[in-house]
């Protein structure tokens, strides 16, 4: 399974996850289905993080879109302007950043990872970010686990994440851990490379939001 098709499966569960919450959020299945994206989502940051030509650019690129997507987030899920909540491309880039450090600062002990880990969760916890801490905790044990094996590594993830949800989320996050054997199936290569079509999964979050924001204020 190409890294396309983990974006494809990653952008339709996450829509059907935001259809849910928005306007079936008495049915859990909608929400169940939407746990698959997520921890897919922070895999194919750390993949992206280690085959992108330029960092710079591709940080740069999940600012913009974090930004633009505030707006269509705020109203979709809370029908005005809200800055006490931030979308998932802040998550994002904030754990790519905080990968993209940790890298630069390898050689250096302990202490100095330790604070980067801390730094990138606490920051994602004062902005209030989507999944927050747990989300950095995600992405970074996908990042510490990139040299092992699919499955011991798949296996270690999911160790992480249970307790990470057991101990911080509602029971219905350990559904996240179906997006595993999904992730088992990943055999490094790209897919289809068209760089409308890269494009389009950017674009696909606002647009989605916007499109539901409108929805929903129209009734």
């Amino acid at each position: 399974m190409s890294s396309l098709a983990l974006k494809i499966i990653a952008l339709t569960t996450m829509i059907i996850d935001h259809y849910g919450a928005i306007f079936q959020s008495s049915e859990l299945i909608f929400r169940i289905i939407g746990r698959l994206a997520f921890p897919i989502y922070c895999f194919l940051i750390v993949e992206g993080y280690f085959h992108t030509k330029d960092i710079k650019k591709y940080a740069s690129k999940l600012l913009i879109f974090a930004l633009i997507s505030e707006v269509p987030f705020d109203y979709a899920f809370f029908g005005k302007l809200n800055w006490s909540h931030q979308n998932i491309f802040f998550t994002l880039f904030i754990g790519l950043v905080a990968i993209n450090l940790l890298e630069k600062y390898k050689t250096d002990n302990h202490f100095t990872s330790l604070s980067i880990i801390l730094g990138a969760g606490t920051l994602a916890t004062l902005l209030n970010t989507d999944y927050s801490f747990i989300g950095i905790i995600y992405i970074l044990i996908f990042y510490k686990t990139k040299d092992f094996n699919s499955v011991k590594r798949m296996l270690l993830v999911g160790a992480v994440m249970f307790i990470t949800n057991y101990l911080s989320t509602s029971f219905i996050q350990q559904y996240s851990l179906l997006a595993l054997p999904i992730l088992l199936l990943y055999n490094g290569k790209l897919g289809l490379k068209v760089k409308a079509l890269q494009m389009f999964f950017y674009i696909a979050y606002p647009l989605h939001l916007a499109i539901f924001a409108l929805i929903n204020l129209s009734r």
